[in-house]
């Protein structure tokens, strides 16, 4: 029998509003608000970056001082405990330690990457058997939390506290699997899942692959959409995971993400020019003058403005965008490239935008202007090769902003391609993976933006739609008892065996 409330928690390894590098922190925060709503007592373990974090800011207090976490049979480190709390209920431990969390001015690029996840995963379990905290599951996050399902049932298995937990495996990106890529070590270096862990001072700990043991060890398996877990059972997007994953599908799962709509509501949004709501559908049209006047574009209101916010690399399909962006150029259109990432592409860019100054503009990423981008662009491209989610697309259709995405992931599980015919569809999408598809998939959305009848009743329905969290969340619980089932089965079975 199951309790009705469940105890979770959630380990990242980023955690809006405290420190993010991309929407890991804000499903990281949305989801345990949604399960504290729903009754279930969720809280959220997280590194504390000291050059990022400001503890004075968030109010954050001391909990506990020096705790010494055993790495190894060599190996102790002693690290702090800090309490915070997310705006909605959750409360949030943050695991402290100068040497490894507070040296550096980001999140990651340290060449001992493994090493300080390895030491946030077993802090974050240490922390619980400190707190007596006997949760019914831990959900880790990406492979920076991978190692906890595979602790858990070599480390802390008779631990008074956690020998009832079961673990969830989320893959935001099955990319990345560990502190380096993981292609870029030599298959006779590769780790097989299976072998004891070297000691934390041992260099080849660097190679070990947190995604491929969590994968052997947590007893289910999530993606953030269903389409991207069936994906990843394949060779082609699959990263080396595939047969693994293949061999446990029987617990692999995909849930779409959610987004919190009181967060992203243009009607409130204090970062817009002017704030607007489906029924105010003109007033829209001051944001996009604002963006176009800001970013130094001709001001137009009948000139499509196509706009990007993602990382710029070749998974999110720069490759294509590169080798028609030339030719858009020449259209009467604008497009505005908001986003960090691949130097080269973003020199292609600002080479190409410097032929047309009044078209093409590549800028940074900033967040604080990131619904403004979705408030003044007429359609957000999202043409990636690989998309496990797609979250800045849902947010995008908050504002009103039309996407053009590639059917892959969750965008094939969310954006359905526009019929005049039944006036359904939310966007435009492409099948194949090619220039050629994406330039036609631009074309027919800029045929249907000259009908402003078509295009306003487009605008409406995408923001009507809903993309809240709390479908997401009821199927996260569902998820979790899944899992402390496969658990209690796990333990019978053994209980028989002895």
């Amino acid at each position: 029998m199951f309790r009705k409330h469940l105890k979770i928690v959630s380990v990242s390894a980023e955690l809006h509003p405290f420190s993010q590098t991309g929407g890991l922190a804000n499903v990281a925060e949305s989801l345990p608000v949604a399960l504290h709503k729903l009754g279930h007592t969720a809280i959220c373990v997280t590194p504390l970056y000291g050059k990022i974090i400001d503890k004075q800011k968030f109010n954050l207090q001391l909990f506990q001082e020096k705790a010494e976490v055993i790495l190894d049979s060599e190996n102790k480190i002693a690290v702090n405990y800090w309490l915070g709390e997310l705006l909605g209920g959750p409360k949030v431990y943050f695991v402290e330690n100068e040497k490894y969390f507070s040296k550096r001015d980001s999140l990651y690029g340290s060449e001992h990457e493994n090493a300080r996840f390895l030491l946030f995963n077993i802090a974050a379990l240490k922390l619980l058997t400190i707190l007596k905290f006997r949760a019914d599951i831990i959900q880790c996050h990406d492979w920076h939390a991978g190692l906890i399902p595979y602790f858990l049932r070599r480390d802390f298995k008779s631990s008074s506290v956690l020998k009832h937990t079961a673990t969830v495996f989320t893959i935001h990106n099955i990319i990345y699997q560990l502190g380096r890529n993981w292609w870029e070590i030599s298959p006779e270096k590769r780790d097989d899942g299976k072998s004891k862990l070297p000691f934390f001072n041992d260099p080849t700990l660097e190679n070990i692959n947190f995604a491929k043991r969590a994968v052997l060890n947590a007893e289910v398996v999530n993606t953030v959409s269903e389409t991207y877990a069936k994906e990843i059972l394949t060779k082609e997007k699959g990263q080396g995971l595939h047969v693994l994953l293949e061999n446990r599908q029987d617990r692999l799962y995909g849930i779409i993400n959610g987004i919190e709509h009181g967060d992203y509501n243009p009607a409130t949004d204090p970062g817009l020019y002017v704030n607007y709501s489906v029924k105010e559908l003109d007033k829209r049209a001051a944001n996009k003058a604002w963006l176009q006047k800001k970013y130094n574009l001709t001001i137009s209101e009948k000139v499509p403005l196509l706009v990007m916010s993602s990382r710029i690399a070749y998974e999110k399909g720069f490759n294509l965008v590169l080798d028609i962006l030339d030719h858009l150029g020449r259209y009467d259109i604008q497009i505005l490239v908001m986003g960090d990432g691949d130097k080269n592409y973003i020199n292609e860019i600002t080479k190409i935008g410097k032929k047309y100054p009044k078209k093409i503009i590549w800028t940074p990423f900033d967040d604080k202007r990131e619904t403004g981008l979705y408030a003044g662009g007429d359609l957000i491209l999202l043409p990636s090769n690989t998309e496990p989610c797609g979250i800045n697309i849902m947010k995008a259709m908050r504002y009103g902003c039309i996407p053009i995405v590639h059917s892959v992931g969750g965008p094939k599980d969310t954006i359905a391609n526009f019929d005049f015919n039944n006036r359904d569809g939310n966007g435009f999408s492409f099948a194949n993976y090619s220039a050629l598809s994406l330039y036609g998939a631009i074309l027919r959305a800029l045929e249907y933006y000259k009908n402003k009848k078509i295009w306003r009743h487009l605008v409406a329905q995408d923001m009507h739609s809903s993309f809240t969290w709390d479908l997401p969340a009821g199927r996260y619980v569902h998820l979790f008892k899944k899992a402390i089932k496969l658990h209690q089965e796990s333990a019978q079975n053994a209980n028989v065996q002895k």
